[in-house]
């Protein structure tokens, strides 16, 4: 079995290699789509890719992804943050999905969890049990999982109340104005291109507060508080403003300066869960350290040659 996707080139990735653009547009490791390309599970109007072919406006991608039974397989290099009876929190590495589902074939937070010996909550869908929240596949930082059905209940709960803290680091293009701020614009699919969500009239309530932490050259690294949990509610609210997320060319951001600081994915880290824990109601704070591709990407913008 296998699931097949049909991608219209977003014009942000007109011009460049379809290895580097299917892997902004799926949100994977390039080698990941080197290895489909190579397979024969990549078409362009119907032909088979090259890595090298550089994408056109009309263009239409065929990629045929195989089911996750067939590929998955565990990775290392997932830190575990916390750990106790209840709950783990991991540190979340870029190209690692919360779990399976549809058009996803590489590696899940569940799949390595499962792996490495972990016992996980049999509460919640099938082929996300004990998930109380989700990253993106190309956003890294810590991320909750449930081994208890009462901390699965309580956290859940938690998270829709929005009783957690969730801090994330952005590193955005450009210098906000305010510095601080809060953003409110609703978030839905776009009326046009439904892989993409925008700021729309009619979509779902969301906030983002931000403060910016430092400036650099041409960026900002900014520290953002969500109050809503929307989907790609800090790119998309980033790039409402004209400050994309340095390195994400899905939502318009520089692709000069994402190849001068080396970035195949958004700037986008989940740094910190606060919470009060799911059985003592004992506060919880727990930080994720930035992985290196983003510290190289900031200390570049910090050293401008």
């Amino acid at each position: 079995m296998s699931d097949t996707r049909f991608l219209p080139v977003p014009d942000a990735l007109i011009g460049e290699r379809v290895d580097a653009a299917l892997a902004r547009m799926l949100g994977i490791p390039r080698a990941q789509v080197a290895g489909l390309i190579e397979d024969g599970h990549v078409l362009i109007n119907a032909h088979p890719a090259v890595k090298s072919t550089r994408l056109a406006a009309p263009d239409l991608i065929e990629v045929t992804i195989p089911t996750p039974d067939d590929t998955s397989v565990p990775i290392v290099g997932m830190d575990i943050l916390y750990d106790d009876e209840d709950i783990v929190v991991v540190d979340k590495p870029v190209g690692v999905a919360a779990h399976t589902g549809p058009g996803w074939f590489g590696p899940t937070v569940l799949g390595n969890l499962e792996a490495a010996g972990y016992r996980i909550t049999g509460y919640g869908p099938p082929e996300r049990q004990g998930i109380v929240h989700r990253l993106d596949v190309g956003t890294s930082g810590a991320m909750m999982v449930a081994k208890s059905e009462l901390a699965y209940s309580v956290m859940k709960r938690a998270f829709k109340e929005r009783t957690v803290t969730k801090i994330y680091h952005a590193l955005v293009c450009g210098h906000m104005d305010p510095p601080i701020g809060t953003i409110e614009a609703p978030i839905g699919r776009h009326p046009s291109r439904e892989w993409r969500m925008a700021v729309i009239e009619g979509g779902k309530n969301a906030i983002t507060h931000y403060d910016t932490l430092e400036l650099m050259a041409g960026a900002s690294l900014l520290e953002v508080h969500l109050e809503t949990g929307r989907t790609h509610q800090i790119r998309v609210h980033m790039a409402a403003l004209g400050h994309p997320c340095v390195g994400d060319l899905f939502y318009g951001a520089d692709p000069v300066m994402a190849a001068r600081v080396g970035l195949e994915r958004q700037w986008l880290h989940a740094v910190e869960l606060a919470f009060a824990h799911p059985r003592t109601g004992v506060p919880v704070s727990v930080r994720a350290p930035y992985p290196p591709d983003l510290v190289q990407a900031a200390d570049i913008l910090r050293n401008p040659a």
